[in-house]
């Protein structure tokens, strides 16, 4: 697997945000988790890319461990937070230039100009970071976690800040990568979107898993007989929300 999670629990303090979780990724699955404000997702997917290190339990990219192999591990993986942090001085191009000498990274000319045009950034290369919108600066870090062709990809939010012809241009983004082997894995609010990309879902609640599968293989369990076929009305019933409510 691409993805290993073993039993992952971390705490702060004596706050728990994630408990005893344990999940997979494979090549080419394109994986959402989904769970209410305050469920752990981030903390996990903080975790995953090696900024946190696990209270208990084991994280493995690609076979290794990211903590007693990090260097190896993180070579595997590209993390775009839901916040895009940018350097203040560096052109969108500078950046480009920056992960690609980080990561020796070939024919970055081509790669770049390939990511500019399929990001809708181009004739943005000479552009720093303040002289762009939230989602310019979201599709930057983007750019910058796929221009080195990472054969792990986490997605915290990946949607924020973008206009309709954006959100469904990151969404073919998101579906190319996992077509072309990638094992990626997508945190968002956006149960459409979660449910139209991804071959499998993981729902949080509370820091615990509470589902895993596909959205038919959740419907067809027998404790969400009641709940209803889409992923919305699943989701409100894995975590204990009101149908009326929206998910958070």
């Amino acid at each position: 697997m691409a993805i290993t999670v073993e039993g992952l629990t971390r705490s702060y303090g004596p706050l728990t945000a994630v408990s005893d979780l344990s999940f997979s990724v494979g090549p080419g699955e394109i994986v959402g988790l989904l769970g209410p404000n305050g469920a752990g997702k981030t903390t996990t997917l903080r975790v995953l890319a090696g900024i946190l290190k696990p209270s208990s339990g084991r994280v493995a990219i690609g076979g290794d461990d990211i903590v007693t192999q990090p260097i190896e591990a993180k070579k595997r993986l590209a993390f775009m937070p839901d916040e895009p942090h940018l350097f203040e001085y560096l052109t969108v191009e500078e950046h480009l230039r920056l992960v690609a000498r980080l990561y020796s990274v070939p024919d970055l000319d081509a790669r770049a100009r390939t990511l500019l045009d399929e990001l809708e950034l181009t004739g943005k290369e000479r552009s720093l970071p303040g002289e762009l919108s939230r989602g310019m600066r979201q599709k930057v870090v983007i750019a910058c976690g796929l221009v080195r062709d990472p054969s792990v990809l986490l997605f915290d939010e990946p949607l924020t800040g973008l206009d309709p012809i954006g959100i469904r241009r990151m969404r073919e983004t998101i579906v190319r990568r996992g077509t072309a082997g990638a094992a990626v894995l997508v945190s968002s609010h956006l149960l459409h979107l979660v449910e139209e990309v991804c071959t499998r879902i993981v729902i949080m609640n509370q820091g615990r898993k509470v589902a895993d599968g596909s959205v038919a293989e959740l419907a067809a369990r027998a404790d969400l007989a009641q709940a209803g076929s889409t992923l919305e009305q699943i989701f409100l019933t894995m975590t204990g929300r009101r149908h009326d409510e929206r998910p958070g």
